[in-house]
């Protein structure tokens, strides 16, 4: 009976030790294209930002909405209600609570570049091998992805991104690690692939909203 019960456990220790076997760079290549023919263009999401010098996260919630490769627009709803679009040449985030916005360029070196770049690639994974390290585990329910930027443009935008990817070859929750230190988790839920009208990634402040685009920008 010890006999069978040491082998039973060194059977589902080899078994974990299986699943959590990093994947080739083949199979890398593979799992990615299942990712993308797959992408998710709406989803709900919860949202933890764990702050070093704070007790408690700050939790919010709200709606994404993505389409590749560049454009998404994301409505955070709550005691600080907030509106954030990129129609992948400027980037609007509209505060309700107090009728601000601000606005951004992109592109041409801008510094919200790479911060606009890290929102994709968690929503995208569009050429994401050119521009991370990539390590990719495979698990009882999915994949888990990390990401380490190569660029130093990236790099000031966040440390590293882990990835979880369920079987339908979907992300459904991020953990991005900040350069001070705070981490932002983000899960998703009721994620569909239906077609966005264009005007989703559009934005035109409400009347009266006092509008800036910040200095450097």
């Amino acid at each position: 009976m010890r006999t069978f019960i040491c082998g039973t456990l060194l059977a589902f220790a080899l078994t974990l030790v299986a699943q959590s076997a990093p994947l080739s760079e083949t199979e890398l290549k593979n799992l990615l294209a299942a990712i993308r023919q797959n992408r998710t263009t709406q989803a709900h999401f919860q949202e933890e930002r764990v702050i070093r010098l704070m007790q408690k996260p700050l939790l919010s919630s709200g709606t994404v909405w993505f389409q590749p490769p560049n454009k998404f627009r994301r409505e955070v709803k709550g005691n600080s209600p907030s509106i954030t679009v990129s129609s992948g040449r400027e980037l609007w985030i509209y505060y309700a609570t107090f009728e601000s916005a601000e606005r951004y360029p992109l592109g041409k070196g801008s510094p919200l570049d790479a911060t606009v770049a890290a929102i994709n690639s968690a929503l995208n994974l569009e050429n994401i091998e050119s521009s991370f390290n990539i390590t990719v585990t495979k698990t009882e329910n999915g994949y888990e992805l990390q990401l380490l930027p190569r660029s130093y443009a990236m790099k000031r935008a966040f440390q590293k991104l882990d990835l979880k990817i369920n079987e339908k070859f979907r992300v459904e929750g991020t953990d991005m690690l900040l350069p001070n230190g705070d981490r932002i988790v983000t899960t998703y839920s009721n994620q569909t692939r239906a077609p966005i009208p264009a005007s989703t990634f559009e934005f035109k402040p409400p009347a009266g909203t006092e509008v800036t685009t910040p200095l450097g920008q």
